[in-house]
């Protein structure tokens, strides 16, 4: 079978992609769209859980989302920088999967490491299409890069309403115990913005985007280039 996917989303760690567009991913896959994450990082500066703890919750998730393709580049966590070795990683993730449309977070953030994908991905995207960049890979243009927001909202270029799938969206993230939930002892865990009600603020945050065109929820999407259409 073809690994080719219609859409392939970016994400710096686990759980980035769901929480920014998991009810976007839902409604895709539930349309037979083939959908893809790559995380960047196994998040192993994460204050709370382990490696192995977020790969099996990001095994658990991909489920409830019905991802075709899930992988993980093993970039360091806080050592996502601009250079040469990251952007052809990312690059050759693309030339490999042959996305139609890739997803990637704002490019502002609190978190640092979002606003870093956010920059190497726009790098792979470009090199992806030069087929003088490492020619021993086929190249690749996509058709289309947007842009979800994780943890700050800014305005949107489009919405799309997930108002059928958002308890999907929500079981997803729910997966992620180890970061949304003060689970074992008090030395086993700290205190974070995401087990601090987190879940919480998502609904908000989606079901204050929805209330922008009259939906129950909805996530919101921004993109660089105008769009073409041939008449309103």
């Amino acid at each position: 079978m073809s690994s080719s996917l219609d859409m392939l989303i970016f994400g710096a760690h686990p759980d980035d992609a769901e929480i920014g567009m998991g009810g976007t991913i839902c409604k895709h896959t539930a349309a037979g769209y083939r959908v893809g994450i790559c995380d960047l990082t196994y998040a192993e500066m994460s204050s709370n859980g382990t490696v192995e703890i977020r790969q099996q919750e990001a095994n658990l998730a991909s489920g409830a989302l019905g991802l075709a393709e899930r992988s993980n580049l093993g970039l360091p966590d806080r050592g996502l920088w601009v250079n040469a070795s990251n952007v052809a990683a990312v690059t050759q993730e693309i030339r490999k999967h042959k996305p139609r449309v890739v997803f990637a977070p704002y490019w502002e953030d609190r978190h640092p490491d979002h606003i870093a994908c956010s920059k190497l991905v726009q790098e792979a995207v470009f090199n992806a299409k030069l087929r003088r960049y490492e020619p021993e890979t086929e190249a690749h243009t996509v058709e289309a890069l947007y842009f979800y927001f994780i943890n700050d909202v800014f305005e949107a270029d489009l919405l799309v309403d997930i108002s059928g799938v958002h308890e999907q969206k929500m079981k997803a993230l729910q997966a992620y115990r180890s970061q949304f939930e003060t689970v074992g002892s008090h030395n086993d865990y700290v205190h974070t913005p995401l087990n601090q009600g987190y879940l919480e603020r998502i609904i908000a945050k989606d079901h204050m985007l929805g209330q922008k065109r009259m939906v129950a929820f909805a996530e919101g999407f921004v993109t660089k280039v105008p769009y073409l259409i041939q008449q309103f």
